[in-house]
């Protein structure tokens, strides 16, 4: 079996470690290139322009080839994503650009690529969420997991928590005023 077909076969996670250990450079681009349709559709979407995005996606991996190493991935797929939003972020920064994003299918590569980009933008939004609603009162949490997060009634919070309408209701309402402060605080 040819070395090629041997990479290609490897998980996200040992071609990130081979790379590391080895330095070599087709580990990192196998890897590289099984996110280029996410890259690419992320830049287009920011960019709006499909040079500027085709010139993002090579700079992009230019630029990560010789960092990646120095950094501690948990999620790749995550990482990766934020990287890519944020140097895209800093090109429409430096051309003193109004950021405004298209999201029409007409600019992706295909709808299931536009489903992958909003999973990585809920995932990455929960994921900056998360530490401030366990910080919440419990029944504050309670009440916005079900509400923002499963997406659930008043009624059925009413139903599943025993609470009366009027607690789930100010406990939301309580708990979005909390989120917000943590959220703030956080940023800062």
């Amino acid at each position: 079996m040819s070395k090629l077909r041997d990479i290609s076969l490897l998980t996200e996670e040992e071609l990130l470690l081979k790379y590391k250990e080895m330095n070599e450079a087709e580990y990192f681009g196998e890897l590289y290139n099984r996110y280029i349709p996410l890259i690419y559709g992320t830049c287009l979407k920011y960019l709006q322009q499909q040079e500027e995005a085709k010139d993002a996606v090579m700079q992009i991996f230019e630029d990560l080839l010789p960092k990646v190493r120095n950094y501690e991935i948990n999620s790749f797929r995550t990482w990766l994503y934020t990287v890519v939003k944020n140097h895209c972020l800093q090109l429409l920064r430096k051309e003193n650009k109004e950021i405004s994003i298209d999201l029409s299918t007409e600019n992706m590569e295909s709808q299931e690529f536009l489903h992958l980009l909003y999973e990585e933008e809920e995932k990455s939004m929960l994921d900056s969420v998360q530490p401030c609603i366990e910080r919440l009162p419990d029944k504050q949490r309670i009440c916005i997991i079900h509400f923002f997060m499963k997406k659930m009634s008043y009624a059925d919070i009413v139903d599943r928590t025993g609470y009366s309408l009027k607690a789930v209701k100010s406990n939301i309402q309580n708990g979005k005023r909390n989120l917000k402060t943590c959220l703030t605080k956080n940023a800062l």
